[in-house]
């Protein structure tokens, strides 16, 4: 456990009152569903980008990435080409077309409502969508809630449960009242932070070591195998199944509803390419920071480290090498990165409920002032049903993590691209792809060993993007409403 230091408390102190103030601020310029989910549809650039990326990254980019990359070396280099890729093209060829359908679409403010309107669908695409948002999102919350709850574990000394609420409930209150306003700040506030707590520990641990090639040469001396991207840390060839899983994780990007509604929310779509030079700016030195710092600890931090959790490698080098003052501005940056996904998760989730559930089955009439407070409502219960998976200290913040990305990007990825560039895509086909995609996810994962090694996201969109071709082929869309055709 780090030691408690009242500068490291008064950081994250500082921290959650600026976030909380941020929520009242929002909650006042709520007025409505369309503000509480999409904001109103008037980010700019730089909250558009910021918020995006620090929804996207998580927990997992201060403390999954550097573990990885302090127990792998170079390996971690073909998940970096995978993500940098990925988050390129979802803003290259997704993030424009995706705002102007979803305002042509009857101005839909969900994944789920924009895919109804798409193709004409009398609520069946809808809900079953609905249904593996709200599934996938719970336990892709409570994976926050666990990444969360041991860092308050591990910096304050709290019992596991008692953390875990601490990190939910401040995440719980102000998306409650801010509703995408105030996820979308807080997230341009936690990007900044997480961007900049990386950066400061990489760069003061490089000149711990004496720099680049002093760090490599100090790596090989541990171990030479950790330089070889094309082999483990023990020396066995990686493998096709190994590189193309690593690299699969950038297939994620196109079908996660908390990344798209950054796109939906965007002002215009003008605004969208500046948006896109902001975010690959950020992931792109963010991402390279972290694997700087996982390769720094492999000769910093191994005694801390020896035996413990790979994942503490950024709090342990922060402790290490910073004053306790920028020690807990960093270590907040954890949190942050944490708070910024799990929020977007929870407003995602809960407009499944509000806007896809509610509204589309059960009252269609519903006022907008009644829709606000069943997303309101949302918020709470899911985050209650994401805590008791929480509650479980062996969770694997990791493989939740994974799989829920491996779902969404297999069940909405293909169909969310082919709907915005393939006229003829049917109703039947975005079915099939969304059911296709998603229970080939859950089938993988279920088998081991040859094949079924490979990450199950690889799978998953090759069966959905074939569902899609074949099901509009056999069952093409009998009839096109006026708009409907985008590409």
């Amino acid at each position: 456990m780090i030691e408690i230091n009242l500068a490291i408390l008064s950081s994250f102190a500082v921290y959650l009152v600026v976030v909380l103030v941020i929520g009242v601020i929002a909650w006042r310029r709520t007025r409505d569903l369309k503000d509480y989910i999409l904001g109103g549809r008037r980010l700019g650039r730089w909250v558009t980008a910021l918020s995006a990326q620090a929804s996207d990254m998580s927990g997992w980019l201060l403390l999954g990435l550097p573990g990885y990359a302090y127990l792998a070396g170079l390996e971690s280099a073909w998940l970096l080409l995978g993500l940098l890729t990925g988050t390129y093209l979802n803003w290259k060829f997704t993030a424009e077309r995706l705002r102007q359908a979803t305002e042509r679409c009857g101005d839909a403010l969900t994944l789920p409502e924009y895919l109804e309107h798409r193709f004409n669908d009398r609520g069946v695409l809808r809900l079953v969508s609905a249904l593996f948002i709200l599934v996938f999102f719970t336990f892709y919350t409570s994976s926050g809630l666990v990444a969360g709850g041991r860092l308050f574990e591990e910096v304050f000394g709290l019992p596991y449960l008692w953390a875990v609420c601490a990190g939910g409930l401040t995440v719980v209150i102000y998306t409650f009242f801010g509703g995408f306003l105030a996820v979308s700040w807080t997230d341009l506030l936690q990007g900044l932070l997480m961007f900049l707590a990386l950066l400061t520990v990489a760069v003061a641990a490089l000149i711990a070591v004496g720099g680049l090639e002093s760090l490599a040469g100090q790596i090989g001396a541990v171990n030479a195998q950790l330089l070889n991207p094309w082999t483990d840390p023990e020396g066995d060839p990686l493998g096709a199944i190994a590189i193309a899983s690593l690299l699969g994780w950038g297939l994620g990007y196109f079908g996660q509803p908390h990344v798209l509604a950054r796109f939906m929310a965007a002002r215009s779509a003008a605004a969208i390419p500046a948006s896109r030079k902001i975010a690959m700016v950020w992931v792109s030195v963010a991402l390279v920071a972290g694997l700087v710092v996982g390769f720094a600890g492999i000769v910093l931090a191994e005694p801390a480290l020896h035996g413990a959790d790979s994942e503490k490698v950024f709090m342990v080098l922060t402790t290490l090498l910073m004053h306790p003052v920028i020690a807990g501005i960093c270590l907040a940056g954890i949190l942050a990165a944490v708070m910024s996904t799990a929020d977007s998760q929870l407003l995602v989730a809960s407009s499944a409920v509000s806007e896809d559930l509610y509204k589309g089955l059960l009252r269609h009439q519903a006022s907008g002032g009644e829709l606000l407070w069943v997303g309101r409502i949302a918020v709470v219960a899911i985050a209650c049903v994401a805590f008791l998976l929480a509650a479980d200290p062996d969770s694997k913040v990791l493989d939740l993590v994974a799989y829920a990305w491996a779902g969404f990007g297999a069940a909405f990825g293909p169909v969310v691209l082919l709907s915005l560039y393939w006229p003829a895509m049917s109703r039947a086909g975005a079915l099939a792809g969304v059911i296709a995609g998603g229970f080939t996810v859950i089938i993988w994962k279920q088998l081991q060993g040859g094949i079924f090694d490979l990450y199950e996201i690889v799978p998953g969109v090759v069966v959905a993007s074939a569902a899609v071709l074949i099901a509009s082929r056999v069952w093409p869309q009998p009839a096109e409403k006026p708009g409907q055709r985008l590409a």
